[in-house]
């Protein structure tokens, strides 16, 4: 048998793997599939099957399927550590079971409370299987087909070309949840530069391109194959610009999904606890503010064509601008996709056509949005499901201009306060008062909402899809909000509460304590300084790190001003966006890394040829040795933006000092147009086996050296970080990567460079004491990781870290490194 269908192993909400917060599961280390938040307590057999192994502890089962498929069930994250309390197993190694025969039992409340969370992986563990999901993104009940797993590779994509005035190319959508409201906005976003007719053709239906609703209204998911036409003098640059966009995944694999659900679950607790789905980790105790606002009322009848024409397209304006100073980071993004909906050819077709009716310009703004939020609803995909909140947002903020209204109609929080709505919109969330926001709780959603992706970046913690009973919640009442347990306690008893209030009392003073020190340079015990910098991409991040202890930025990724549009940034808004983080950093030290793009991260502007192996391909300094008026222009922005004292450059994928002297050529050139007299450091990033190897060499041209720990990983273990097969073995503190670093640092010494490193590694606080110990004096890390690095540094005496890495070195494994800093070892 080639294809066996699993089911749903129990009730719960069925969610990709990239939302399981385990990158063990979510990367795909141990496979393809799916996960499930559980909403009753028994495991049941999906398929027909033959049990290979059950846990000692019953927290996992593996089954071999018809096909030969070796599918591991999961219950929860980090449940081993139960030592099996609270499961037990029902069957054993070996025995034959029938589809929905009962497992393994499991106490939901007790292992719900004692687990990292609840959220079931459920993948194929051996190679040479496709799993086609097909429940995902929504409720499901047991029983029901969850996807399908079959033993055979995918078909290659064809190609055809017809005519020169058109071209047809066929492909298949790699993203993981499809073509939802970002991926659309990317796509109608790429079209700009091209005058070409382009349409997307799937499930019998034909959409606009430059339709970001057109094209979610087509339904298109993970695996689904689409038609790309396209008709003009430009038709075949149009069509494979597109493609090439769509082929490379378009970053979803890394980003959670976009807007708000539609999808009602049913409380299955008895009384005062309710049940819902993680879309923010976290705990809070307050009074609860309910909160259902209804729609503006606007008058139906308009007062001449002209007149509401008018008024509809100042309105547009006037939330174009507001859409456009969203600011960085997952609003932007949120932002983007928002305005690519305001813009939407067929949403103003719509609209124009209600005016022409003689009606109002909101009457026909709303009729136009509600429109396509039934046509998305009719695709039945509860994914695009949840897209409908954007419209919903859209229509209401525009409506608010029409209006006369500056803000949405908040109500006032008091502190701590846990917001209980039905739906809460993306525009909503941000008018809220954050530093009174204590968590959210909603009746209905999904947990990749947007506003979801807000409440995560705000840290507030946020469960969806309580049911409509939440709404009894009497208004004031002190509540728990354990979004990681799923939880919402609206009537909790003294000894809970005081329970959850000191857990919640342990932690804020943890990370107070840590926060309070921060702000301090960081010094071992014995002395040795080591640098703490931040990892960053805008002056919203850099802020955000200077509060939290940064001493600096190690890496700025300067991508983020490249991506997600149709042209080059100029010079001068380059230059304005390094000025505004240099201005926020207040003349701390910020390390600008040049342009790092390239096959794996492709732009409309710029395009590339296919690439097999993009991650040994044309990117970093390679593109930008290439393109050198490209990388001249970034380093005239970036030497006029900031000041010299403060500004330090390195240049991604070094292999050797050839490709450095080619681009210290550039640089001085760049520095001397701009009439630059200081001297600007120039370092390069250690992330090729041969620049580690080579690092004496290098470093006696470089000014520092900056280890990138992500891309030394996968080169050194020849392990594609991208492909789920070899993930596994990507660990940055195996042997080999630590010896590399060891000579990297080894090499900076001799000439008198310091070395730091600003992969995920450094963001690791128990990974830093092998690091110092290798000779690593600066440690670059994510902003939210810093107070706790730091903490963990401080206790540090370099002889014990020196002690410690020589032992690492010695290792055979990076299990065994993760044991000695474990204690273990």
């Amino acid at each position: 048998m080639s294809s066996v269908r699993v089911a749903a192993p129990f009730a719960g909400w069925a969610a990709p793997l990239d939302e399981v917060p385990d990158p063990v599961f979510a990367e795909r280390m141990m496979g393809d599939g799916v996960a499930i938040d559980p909403l009753d307590a028994v495991l049941r057999a999906p398929a027909d099957a033959e049990v290979i192994a059950v846990a000692p502890t019953g927290h996992s089962v593996t089954l071999r399927l018809a096909n030969g498929a070796e599918l591991l069930i999961h219950i929860g994250l980090e449940t081993v550590g139960l030592g099996g309390e609270g499961f037990t197993a029902h069957v054993a190694d070996g025995a034959r079971v029938k589809t929905g025969d009962p497992l393994i039992a499991f106490d939901l409340d007790s292992v719900a409370a004692r687990a990292k969370s609840l959220i079931t992986p459920i993948v194929i563990a051996n190679e040479g299987y496709r799993v086609v999901l097909i429940a995902c993104d929504r409720s499901v009940v047991a029983g029901e087909a969850l996807m399908e797993v079959i033993a055979e590779g995918v078909a290659a994509p064809s190609t055809a070309a017809v005519g020169d005035d058109s071209a047809v190319l066929e492909i298949g959508i790699p993203m993981a949840n499809g073509v939802h409201a970002r991926p659309a906005a990317k796509i109608v976003a790429a079209l700009k530069p091209f005058s070409a007719q382009v349409s997307f053709a799937a499930h019998g239906r034909e959409a606009n391109a430059r339709s970001a609703v057109g094209l979610m209204t087509l339904g298109l998911k993970h695996g689904d194959g689409v038609r790309i036409t396209g008709k003009g003098a430009d038709a075949r640059a149009a069509v494979t610009a597109v493609a090439a966009l769509i082929e490379t995944g378009m970053g979803e694999a890394h980003e959670a999904p976009a807007p708000m659900a539609a999808v009602d679950v049913a409380t299955l607790a008895t009384g005062p606890l309710f049940r819902g789905v993680r879309a923010a980790p976290g705990l809070a105790i307050g009074p609860v503010v309910q909160f259902r606002p209804a729609d503006a009322e606007v008058p139906e009848a308009g007062q001449g064509l002209v007149h509401e024409a008018t008024a509809l397209e100042h309105a547009m304006h006037a939330l174009s601008a507001e859409l456009d100073g969203a600011g960085t980071g997952p609003a932007a993004e949120i932002a983007a996709a928002h305005r690519a909906l305001l813009e939407d050819p067929e949403l103003l077709e719509g609209a124009q056509s209600w005016l022409g009716l003689g009606k109002s310009a909101g009457h026909a703004w709303r009729m136009a949005t509600r429109a396509q939020a039934d046509a998305i609803r009719a695709t039945g995909d509860p994914l695009l499901i949840e897209r409908i909140a954007d419209l919903i947002d859209i229509e209401r903020r525009l409506i608010a201009k029409l209006l006369g209204d500056t803000a949405p109609a908040m109500p006032r929080l008091p502190d701590r306060a846990i917001l209980i709505a039905d739906e809460l919109l993306p525009s909503q969330f941000m008018a809220l008062d954050a530093t009174r926001l204590g968590g959210v709780a909603t009746a209905r959603g999904g947990p990749t909402s947007h506003v979801a992706i807000l409440a995560a970046a705000a840290g507030v913690p946020m469960l969806v899809a309580t049911g409509a009973g939440v709404f009894a919640v009497p208004e004031g009442r002190t509540v728990v909000l354990d979004a990681d347990a799923r939880t919402l306690d609206s009537d909790p008893v003294p000894a809970r509460l005081q329970d959850m209030a000191e857990r919640l009392l342990a932690n804020s003073a943890r990370h107070a304590t840590e926060v309070a020190a921060a702000a301090d340079d960081c010094v071992m015990a014995d002395g040795t300084r080591i640098e703490v910098f931040a990892n960053l991409c805008s002056a919203e991040e850099a802020t955000r790190a200077v509060r939290l202890g940064a001493e600096g930025c190690g890496l700025l990724r300067t991508e983020f001003i490249f991506l997600d549009r149709a042209d080059a940034p100029s010079e001068e808004e380059q230059r304005e966006s390094y000025a505004a983080i240099a201005a926020a950093l207040k003349g701390r030290p910020l390390i600008i890394r040049t342009l790092d793009i390239g096959g794996d991260k492709p732009v409309p502007y710029l395009p590339f040829p296919h690439e097999d192996n993009p991650a040994l391909g044309n990117r970093g300094v390679r593109l930008g040795l290439q393109k050198p008026e490209l990388l001249a222009t970034q380093l005239r922005a970036i030497f006029a933006g900031v000041p010299a004292a403060q500004c330090r450059v390195m240049v991604p994928m070094i292999v050797d000092v050839e490709e450095l002297r080619a681009v210290r050529a550039i640089f001085d050139e760049a520095a001397k147009a701009v009439g630059l007299t200081e001297r600007v450091a120039l370092g390069v990033m250690i992330e090729t086996p041969s620049a580690a190897i080579l690092a004496d060499n290098i470093a006696a041209e470089a000014d520092f050296l900056s280890i990138g720990s992500n891309d030394l990983t996968q080169y050194a273990l020849a392990a594609d970080r991208g492909n789920p097969a070899v993930a596994d073995k990507i660990d940055a503190l195996h042997p080999a990567v630590l010896r590399l670093i060891a000579e990297a640092a080894k090499g900076g010494a001799k000439h008198g460079r310091w070395t730091g490193v600003c992969g995920g590694v450094a963001s690791e606080p128990r990974a830093a004491a092998i690091l110092i110990g290798l000779g690593i004096t600066e440690l670059s890390a994510t902003a939210a990781a810093i107070p706790a690095l730091k903490a963990a540094v401080r206790g540090l005496l370099l002889e014990d870290c020196k002690a410690l890495a020589a032992r690492a070195l010695a290792a055979g494994s990076a299990a065994e490194v993760r044991a000695l800093i474990e204690g273990e070892g």
